[in-house]
Formats: structure tokens, sequence, C-alpha cells
């Protein structure tokens, strides 16, 4: 099991995962989030977020910072290469 958390001020817990993929999965759906909000202005804007996957005892496993670029469309944060099985999200 994995936690994602979002480590702003204050830290907040999102959600879990059952697997590491799932918890990139759901990384990746919070920055195409946090994008969009940017993109339409909606909420306090953020230069940058902060996300971590921990795992059962606490521990970060994987860190990402992402800001977003409203200049351009999403891209994915997460390369094929962290998806292990080089499939790309639909």
């Amino acid at each position: 099991m994995f936690e994602i958390w979002e480590t702003g001020e204050p830290p907040r817990r999102i959600t879990e995962a059952g697997s590491l993929e799932i918890a990139l999965e759901k990384i990746d759906t919070m920055c195409r989030l946090r994008h969009d909000q940017a993109v339409a202005h909606v909420g306090q804007p953020h230069e940058h977020y902060r996300f971590e996957i921990r795992d059962p005892l606490g521990r970060a496993l994987a860190r990402l910072t992402y800001a977003p670029d409203t200049t351009r469309e999403y891209q994915s944060v997460v390369v094929e290469e962290l998806r292990g099985d080089g499939s790309a999200p639909s």
C-alpha cells in the first residue's frame, strides 16, 4: 500500500494506491488537475506543487515538484520508464 501526499503547507494526504504504478497515475492526475486549475485561474495559484509517494511506514519513496506551464497543453509528468511496462495512460 502506498500513500500519496501533497507536501505543501499544510501537507495533506490525498489518497492511497495498491501499487506503485497506480500511485504514479494518481500523481499524474493531480498534476493535470493543478494544470487545468492554473489555466482556468481557479483557486489559489502556486508557482509549484510538491507530491510524495510514501510506503506504509511513512517513508518517502518518490518526490515530484510540478510547476504548471499554462502556455501549452498538459504533458504527463510520468515518463514511460517509470511505468515499468512502457505503456502510456489512456
